[in-house]
């Protein structure tokens, strides 16, 4: 990063946080909450009482930081989150965060990651670079410098801006810098409330509903619309970023957000998409939707396989030693959600879909609580339907897998093997 980026961090720390705040909530998100990392990257099977080390590069007031050693704290593992970040005002704040909920397991670092080979902070099993590759003067160097840093066997959580969802923003920023030139940020500031105020209705940026950041706070607005390096991707330039660095993608959040089947409902349209490769599926659905202002991708070194849907770093159903797990959601609420018409409407940014759901979906997801296994789903079905074979049981419960991953509400945990089906 260039001094006046690091002088509009150290002005305008981003996400504006407080640290008091941390006595009613934990905020939570992807890349990088910890049941995600295991799911897309560890094939569900990471063990996190054992030594685990994160590295968030680019950590601002701490979101990813607080939330990863939170979760490594109460699952009482030897884990430790470093955090970097070139901002001593963001750092501040992280650490105040950090305080009041009494975390150990944390290294703070002020630094660049584009020089993290001379900081000697070893390797790690998993890092996270959210929001921070656009920003950069050569994001390819920088995301071949973190791939160098990963102990075998880790991965990375990124996201970049989306070019279609931030469409009409580049030129709006255009004119404030053409407007304000050098004036000091915190008069840019005001001159771009004003200029916003006097937005006429055709104005590209006022039409885009996707576009609402700059609403919550100026720092929100400063790194929205007055940041002095931004770019966005497509992703074929996405693709070509992760190619460079030697990395594959193994999923996007939300997965069905890059599945074209989701916008394509015509018969014969859809055939024209069968044989598609994933990569041109996923592109394609991304120009449809139109909506996408910002990727989320984990991320493994290209050699360990296949990306996407074929990627071995990512769990899938089988296993009846496999834990169910809903992070954001009950299952007993989504089981009533549902019971009705067996489907669930969901909105994506403006986008509406309807998710149809197999037979058995309200009685699965009645069951779901972290602790049961498919396995012991089953069980405890059948004793109910002594009909119900496991074959059957597994269809339905794939059938709803393939639903509520698309929207990353359903994840899996491979246990030690216990509730395994015979």
């Amino acid at each position: 990063m260039t001094d006046p980026v690091q002088a509009q961090y150290e002005a305008y720390p981003y996400p504006a946080r407080h640290p008091r705040d941390e006595a009613r909530r934990l905020i939570t998100g992807s890349p990088s909450h910890l049941d995600e990392i295991n799911h897309y990257l560890f094939a569900g099977r990471r063990d996190f009482s054992r030594p685990f080390r994160a590295l968030v590069a680019g950590g601002g007031t701490g979101d990813a930081t607080i939330m990863l050693a939170q979760q490594l704290a109460e699952r009482g593992g030897a884990g430790e989150v470093v955090y970097l970040d070139l901002s001593a005002a963001a750092r501040g704040i992280a650490e105040a965060r950090a305080g009041v909920r009494g975390l150990t397991n944390l290294q703070f670092v002020t630094g660049d990651l584009t020089a993290l080979e001379t900081l000697d902070l070893g390797r790690f099993d998993y890092i996270d670079c959210c929001g921070v590759l656009h920003h950069l003067e050569d994001p390819q160097a920088g995301l071949r410098t973190l791939r160098q840093r990963l102990a075998p066997g880790g991965g990375l959580g990124i996201m970049v801006y989306g070019r279609y969802g931030r469409t009409g923003l580049y030129p709006l920023q255009a004119v404030l810098r053409r407007l304000a030139g050098e004036d000091p940020l915190t008069e840019q500031v005001e001159l771009a409330r004003r200029l916003l105020q006097g937005l006429p209705a055709s104005n590209w940026f006022k039409r885009n509903p996707v576009l609402g950041d700059h609403k919550r706070g100026d720092a929100e607005l400063v790194d929205l619309l007055l940041h002095r390096r931004d770019r966005a991707y497509d992703l074929p330039a996405l693709f070509a970023l992760t190619d460079a660095a030697g990395l594959a993608v193994t999923s996007f959040i939300e997965p069905i957000r890059y599945r074209p089947e989701a916008f394509v409902k015509d018969p014969s349209l859809r055939r024209r998409l069968d044989p598609l490769r994933w990569r041109e599926r996923a592109a394609i659905a991304e120009v449809l939707a139109g909506n996408l202002k910002k990727h989320v991708a984990y991320l493994a070194p290209a050699e360990d396989g296949p990306e996407g849907p074929e990627s071995p770093r990512v769990a899938r159903p089988g296993s009846a030693s496999a834990l169910p797990l809903l992070p954001n959601h009950e299952g007993p609420a989504l089981a009533r959600a549902c019971q009705q018409s067996r489907s669930l409407k969901v909105q994506l940014d403006g986008l509406d879909s309807t998710l149809p759901l197999p037979r058995l979906a309200p009685a699965i997801l009645m069951q779901i609580d972290g602790r049961r296994t498919l396995g012991e789903i089953h069980a405890a079905l059948r004793a109910a339907d002594q009909a119900l074979d496991w074959p059957g049981f597994l269809a339905d419960f794939q059938a709803l897998f393939t639903a509520l991953n698309g929207i990353n509400a359903l994840l899996l945990k491979e246990t030690s093997g216990e509730g395994a089906h015979a």
